[in-house]
C-alpha cells in the first residue's frame, strides 16, 4: 500500500486514479484533485514533513523500496482468467522487475520495475510471447526548436523514459514526433513536458490535418522564411564592405589610405567591431541563444558549433584590436570580422533556404487535403439544402449534380454515373457507377447525377484515412536511419574535440603566426561540420517517396516497409481477387445448330434467378449485360449435386453438369469434347437442355483482370520471380498461370497453410512479398516480409499489410516497387553525399593539404560549403516528385 501524499489516504497503486515522478519518487493520488494539487507545487509534497512514507516490497528474498521502483500499467488484448498467470510469471522473469499483477476484468497488467535494469520495450515483447496483443495508443507531437538532426534521438529517448510509452519517432523532416503509449499514462502532458526538459525544445499536440492547419502551417514556415531573409539582407549588407576593408592590400586607393599598422586602419577595425557586433546580435542571435539553451541542458547541437565558431573570430578579433600588448608579435594582431559579418550571413541564407525547401515535402498531403469538397447538398426533411461538408451526418441522402466533388463516402440509393476516381486510386479512367455502388469522398462525379446514402463521414471517411495513414508514415523511419540518428548524436562532441585537436596542433607545429593559423582552423572545423544534411538525408526523401505513393493510390505504412519492399526478389500473388475478379461470370455461349445464342441464354437466365448459385448469377449477369429481358418460371426444381430445372415460356430447360444429362438420357454427342477444351482453360461448363435435347453449353469462369499479364510481365521485367498461390485444384491453377505468364504455381493450399508456404520460400533465403485481398489471405500477408492488399479488398487483409493499393490493379505492385527503389535510391545518394561531405570536409579544414599543397580552407568557404550541404539533400529529395512510372 501507499499514501496519497496531499491528503495522506492509504490507497492501493493499482486503484490509484493517477500517479506522478518526481525527483526518483513516484507518488500515487486517489483523485485527480490530488493529483492537481501535487502538480502545483510538487516540493511541498516532496519534503520531509510528506505523508509519503517508503513501503518495503520483497519477492525474490531482496528488499525494495517502492519509491525507487517505477509503476507502469498495460493493457493487454485478450487477457482472460486462464491466461492471467501465464503472463505475469512470462513479466516476472524479466530481471529490475519487482512486483506484477493481472487484473482480468480491466484486461490490464500492473508491474513495478527498475527502470535500470529493465524497460518498457522487454515487456512488451515479454507480452507478446506469451500469446497476447499490448493495447496502445498514439498521437502525435509537433515539436519546436528543432535546431538539427542531432535532437531527434535526444527527444525520442526522453519520451521513451516515461513510463508507459512504448515508443517514439522522430522525423526531422516535418518537426513532429509520434509517439506510442498505454492509455493508462494518465496526464499527457507529461509528454510534452518530457520533450520540453530534454532541451531547448517546446511541443504541443499537432492538429488534425486540414486545409486551415495547413495553411497556418505554412504561414508559420512563410513568416519564419522572412525573417531569417530580413537577417540576410542584414548580415549581407554589412558583409561586403566588411569583405573589402578586411583586405585593402588589395585595392589600390585602399592600399594607400589604409596601410597595415595605420590609424586610419585602426579605426576602420573599430567600425567593423561594432558593425559585426550588431551582425551577431540581430542576424546571428539564434545561434547564441540555441547553444545557450543547449548548455544549460548539457548538449550540444549545430548552433553550437556556429556560435562557437563565430563567436571565437569576433572575441579574438576584438582583444587583437583592444589589447594588441597581449600579443607576442605584431604579426599576430590582425582581424577576422570578415569571418564573424559572411559565415553569419551565409549559414542564415542557408537556413533559409532549407525552410523554403522543406515546406515542399508536405505537398503531398495538403493535395489530399484539398480533394475534400467543402459543401454538399443533402435532402433533409424533403427539402434539398446546401450545408457544409462537416455537417453532413451519416444516414443522410446527398444529392450530386455532373462535375461536382462527392463530399463524403457512401452507396448509390438513385440514378447513375461515372467518377474520376484517379486522385484517390491512380486510375485515369472514369468507374461506372451504378445503384448499390459505393462512391468515394474527393472523387469527381463527371456526366450523370445521382442520390447516394452516406456511410462514413468526417475522420472516418476513406479520404481521411489515406491522409492519417500517410502522416504517420511519413513520421516513420526506414531502419538505416536509426543508425545515422545514433551516429549524428555522438556527431558535434567529436567536432568540437577535433578543433580544439587541430588548435592545439597547428599552434605547437604550425607555421608563424602560428596563433593565426591555429584559430583559423579551429574555426573552420567547427563551421564545416554539418549534422543536419547527415540528418535530414533519409527522413526527407522517405517523406517525399511516401506522399509519391499516395499520389498513386500506394498507401506504404511505414519506412520499414518502404525499405523492404526495395529488396524484394519474391512475389507471391494469390489467384482470386487478386490475379482474376474473384468472381464467377460467363465467358462462353456455345450453341448447338438451329439454336439461337441470345434465346438459349435469356431462357436459361430465366431459370437461374431463381437459384442462390454464384455460377447461376454469373449467367443473369451476362444476360442483363447483354439487354436481354428475362421471362417468367414455372416448377423451378433445384437438383442437389446435379443442377436445375424449370419451365420457360412452355419449354422444359434443365442446366447442370453432366450428371444431369447422364439422368435425365440425353446425349452429348458433338458437343462431347468442348468441355474438356474449357475445363482445361480453367472454366466450369454447364449444360442447358431444352424439351430433352442438348441446345448448349455456358462457361462460367472467374475472370483475369485486363491488366494482370502485362503487370505480371512487368514483374518479371524487374528481376522478380512471381509466384501464384490458390486453394483450386491444379488443372485450373495451371490454366489461369498460362493466361497471365505466371510459371511456378502453388495449388490447392489451404487457407490456413498459405503463411506456411510464404514461410517456406523464405527459407529458400529469398525476400517475400504477399499480395492478397480476403480475410483467409491476413497470416500469410503479416508472414511476408512484405505484404500488400488489394484495396478492394477485406478490411481484415488491409489491417494486416504493410502496404494498401486502393485500386485493385496489380499494376499498383509494380509501381509501390518502383517507388521504393527509386525513394531508397535517393536515400543512398543523400547519406553518400552527407557522408563524404563530412569525411572529406573535416580533414581539409584540419588543414591536412597544408603540407603538401599548401591550401589552407577559408571559414567563408567552410560557411558556404557547411550551407549549401543541407539544401542539397532536400532539393535531391524534392527531386523525387519528378518520377515517373517505367511502366
Amino acid at each position: 500500500m501507499a499514501r496519497d501524499p496531499v491528503c495522506g489516504m492509504e490507497i492501493d497503486p493499482q486503484s490509484a486514479v493517477a500517479f506522478r515522478e518526481h525527483a526518483g519518487q513516484t507518488f500515487y493520488f486517489c483523485s485527480q484533485q490530488c493529483a492537481d494539487a501535487f502538480d502545483a507545487d510538487p516540493h511541498r509534497y516532496n519534503s520531509s514533513e510528506s505523508h509519503e512514507q517508503p513501503v518495503l516490497m520483497s519477492s525474490n528474498g531482496h528488499s525494495h523500496l517502492a519509491l525507487a521502483m517505477t509503476h507502469v500499467e498495460l493493457p493487454v488484448t485478450g487477457l482472460h482468467r486462464s491466461g492471467g498467470p501465464a503472463l505475469e510469471q512470462a513479466i516476472a522473469v524479466l530481471p529490475g522487475v519487482n512486483r506484477v499483477s493481472a487484473n482480468m476484468n480491466d484486461s490490464r497488467i500492473f508491474v513495478d520495475y527498475d527502470p535500470n535494469r529493465s524497460n518498457i520495450s522487454d515487456m512488451l515483447e515479454a507480452v507478446r510471447r506469451a500469446g497476447f496483443t499490448p493495447g496502445s495508443q498514439t498521437l502525435r507531437l509537433r515539436v519546436g526548436g528543432l535546431y538539427c538532426a542531432e535532437c531527434v534521438g535526444r527527444i525520442e529517448d526522453a519520451l521513451k523514459q516515461v513510463p508507459g510509452v512504448f515508443d517514439a519517432t522522430m522525423s526531422a523532416a516535418n518537426n513532429e514526433v509520434k509517439v506510442e503509449y498505454s492509455p493508462a499514462i494518465g496526464d499527457l502532458q507529461r509528454l510534452t513536458q518530457a520533450v520540453e526538459k530534454a532541451g531547448p525544445y517546446t511541443a504541443e499536440r499537432a492538429a488534425e490535418a486540414s486545409e486551415p492547419e495547413m495553411d497556418k502551417e505554412a504561414q508559420a514556415a512563410d513568416k519564419e522564411y522572412r525573417s531569417l531573409m530580413r537577417k540576410w539582407w542584414f548580415a549581407a549588407a554589412v558583409g561586403l564592405p566588411t569583405m573589402i576593408l578586411s583586405y585593402p592590400s588589395l585595392f589600390p586607393i585602399l592600399r594607400d589610405w589604409l596601410p597595415r599598422g595605420s590609424d586610419n586602419l585602426r579605426y576602420v577595425w573599430y567600425g567593423m567591431a561594432v558593425a559585426s557586433f550588431a551582425v551577431l546580435f540581430f542576424s546571428g542571435r539564434q545561434f547564441f541563444e540555441g547553444m545557450w539553451q543547449g548548455l544549460k541542458h548539457r548538449s550540444a547541437n549545430m548552433h553550437t558549433l556556429i556560435a562557437i565558431g563565430t563567436g571565437t573570430a569576433w572575441l579574438y578579433s576584438t582583444i587583437a584590436l583592444l589589447f594588441p600588448q597581449l600579443f607576442p608579435s605584431e604579426e599576430f594582431v590582425d582581424v577576422y570580422y570578415d569571418v564573424t559579418v559572411v559565415v553569419t550571413a551565409l549559414v542564415v541564407l542557408g537556413l533559409a533556404m532549407e525552410v523554403k525547401a522543406k515546406g515542399r515535402t508536405s505537398e503531398a498531403i495538403k493535395k489530399l487535403i484539398g480533394l475534400q469538397a467543402k459543401t454538399a447538398r443533402v435532402l433533409r426533411d424533403g427539402t434539398e439544402m446546401d450545408v457544409q461538408v462537416e455537417e453532413v451526418l451519416v444516414g443522410d441522402t446527398v444529392i450530386v449534380r455532373p462535375g461536382e466533388k462527392i463530399p463524403v463516402d457512401g452507396e448509390i440509393i438513385e440514378g447513375r454515373s461515372a467518377v474520376d476516381e484517379s486522385m484517390i486510386t491512380g486510375e485515369s479512367l472514369p468507374v461506372s457507377k451504378k445503384v448499390s455502388d459505393e462512391v468515394i469522398g474527393g472523387t469527381i462525379n463527371k456526366t450523370g447525377s445521382f442520390r447516394f446514402l452516406a456511410t462514413k463521414v468526417g475522420k472516418d471517411t476513406a479520404l481521411a484515412n489515406i491522409v492519417r495513414l500517410v502522416q504517420d508514415a511519413q513520421g516513420s523511419k526506414v531502419p538505416i536511419q536509426r543508425i545515422v540518428d545514433r551516429i549524428s548524436g555522438y556527431f558535434t562532441p567529436s567536432v568540437m574535440i577535433l578543433a580544439i585537436i587541430g588548435f592545439v596542433v597547428w599552434y605547437n607545429f604550425g607555421p608563424s603566426p602560428s596563433l593565426a593559423y591555429a584559430l583559423i582552423v579551429a574555426v573552420t572545423t567547427v563551421i564545416i561540420a554539418c549534422p543536419c544534411a547527415l540528418g535530414m538525408a533519409t527522413p526527407m526523401s522517405l517523406t517525399t517517396g511516401i506522399g509519391l505513393g499516395a499520389q498513386n493510390g500506394i498507401l506504404i505504412r511505414s519506412g520499414d516497409a518502404l525499405q523492404t519492399a526495395e529488396k524484394l526478389n519474391t512475389i507471391i500473388l494469390d489467384k482470386t481477387g487478386t490475379i482474376t475478379y474473384g468472381k464467377p461470370a460467363l465467358t462462353d455461349v456455345i450453341v448447338a445448330p438451329g439454336q439461337n445464342e441470345d434465346v438459349l441464354l435469356q431462357v436459361a437466365a430465366s431459370v437461374e434467378k431463381s437459384s442462390e448459385h454464384p455460377l447461376a448469377q454469373a449467367i443473369v449477369e451476362g444476360a442483363q449485360s447483354r439487354g436481354l429481358k428475362l421471362s417468367d418460371v414455372h416448377g423451378f426444381d433445384a437438383i442437389p449435386g446435379h443442377g436445375v430445372s424449370a419451365t420457360v415460356e412452355g419449354h422444359h430447360i434443365l442446366i447442370g453438369n453432366s450428371k444431369l444429362m447422364e439422368r435425365e438420357g440425353i446425349g452429348l454427342t458433338y458437343l462431347e469434347e468442348r468441355p474438356k477444351v474449357l475445363a482445361n482453360q480453367g472454366k466450369t461448363p454447364m449444360y442447358v437442355a431444352m424439351d430433352g435435347k442438348l441446345a448448349g453449353i455456358f462457361a462460367v469462369a472467374d475472370t483475369v483482370k485486363e491488366d494482370s499479364k502485362a503487370a505480371i510481365a512487368e514483374m518479371k521485367r524487374m528481376g522478380l520471380e512471381v509466384v501464384m498461390i490458390t486453394g483450386d485444384n491444379e488443372r485450373t491453377a495451371n490454366a489461369i498461370a498460362r493466361q497471365v505468364g505466371v510459371d511456378r504455381v502453388l495449388a490447392e493450399v489451404l487457407p490456413q497453410d498459405k503463411a506456411f508456404n510464404v514461410q517456406k520460400l523464405q527459407l529458400e533465403g529469398k525476400k517475400v512479398a504477399m499480395v492478397g485481398d480476403g480475410i483467409n489471405d491476413a497470416p500469410a500477408l503479416a508472414q511476408a516480409d512484405v505484404g500488400l492488399a488489394i484495396g478492394t479488398g477485406t478490411d481484415v487483409a488491409i489491417e494486416a499489410s504493410d502496404i494498401t493499393l486502393i485500386r485493385g490493379s496489380l499494376m499498383g505492385v509494380v509501381t509501390a516497387i518502383q517507388i521504393s527503389r527509386a525513394t531508397m535510391r535517393n536515400v543512398y545518394q543523400n547519406l553518400v553525399g552527407a557522408f563524404i561531405y563530412n569525411s572529406a570536409g573535416l580533414p581539409i579544414a584540419l588543414g591536412v593539404l597544408y603540407p603538401f599543397f599548401g591550401i589552407l580552407l577559408s571559414p567563408l568557404l567552410a560557411a558556404l560549403a557547411m550551407s549549401f550541404s543541407s539544401v542539397t539533400v532536400i532539393s535531391n529529395a524534392n527531386r523525387l516528385k519528378r518520377w515517373k512510372s517505367a511502366s
